[in-house]
């Protein structure tokens, strides 16, 4: 994976041109750091299991190719019940994946929900990435998304291997949602935009 260049020009650009999906409660600058507080009751799903659609992320989104890469990195510090952030790629309302880490009956886990017109979800707990910086890496090349995540400077895990049309015209970047909660703010430390990874293993 090409993990090491220097990819984009980070949160400010994506700040100063990209577009929201749903406008947070509110988004600060800290310095290269931006802090995002969701609203009650944001989130993204639609139909699986639970019958309802969600359409109420707050993702903020520019344009993406195939092939390319985009990261992004957060503070995890979740406490109610599916406090989310990560990386969302959006092609339209029945066409998107989001991938990240959620708080889910009482477990931090890392996952992914892909969604096709209907939504499907996988997840791994993760106890001992609580406090720590997150970086959620996802990487399109041709019909494939490549979702890998990691802690501090740890290895990188493979989180999922998702279909997606390769003609479709996509949108990423940072996304988070409160489903439960007033007041979830997630810092956002970095962002990064570069070469898709070289191979899946």
């Amino acid at each position: 994976m090409n993990i090491e260049e220097s990819l984009g020009a980070g949160l400010p650009a994506l700040v100063s041109g990209g577009r929201w999906t749903h406008a947070p409660e509110d988004i600060r600058s800290d310095g290269d750091h931006v802090v995002v507080t969701a609203r009650e009751g944001s989130d993204a799903w639609r139909h699986t299991s639970y019958g309802f659609v969600h359409d109420s992320e707050h993702a903020l989104l520019e344009p993406f190719g195939n092939p390319e890469a985009v990261e992004v990195s957060f503070l995890l510090d979740f406490s109610a019940q599916f406090d989310q952030a990560g990386v969302f790629l959006r092609a339209a309302d029945d066409e998107w994946i989001k991938a990240g880490v959620e708080a889910s009956d009482g477990e931090l886990q890392v996952g992914a929900v892909v969604t096709h017109g209907t939504s499907d979800w996988s997840v791994a707990p993760i106890p001992h990435w609580r406090g720590r910086e997150v970086t959620v890496r996802a990487s399109r090349d041709r019909d494939a998304v490549t979702i890998r995540a990691r802690v501090d400077d740890e290895p990188w895990r493979l989180v999922r291997v998702a279909h997606l049309d390769p003609t479709l015209v996509v949108e990423a970047g940072i996304f988070c949602a409160a489903p439960s909660r007033p007041d979830l703010r997630v810092r956002f430390t970095a962002y990064r935009r570069g070469p898709a990874d070289d191979s899946l293993h």
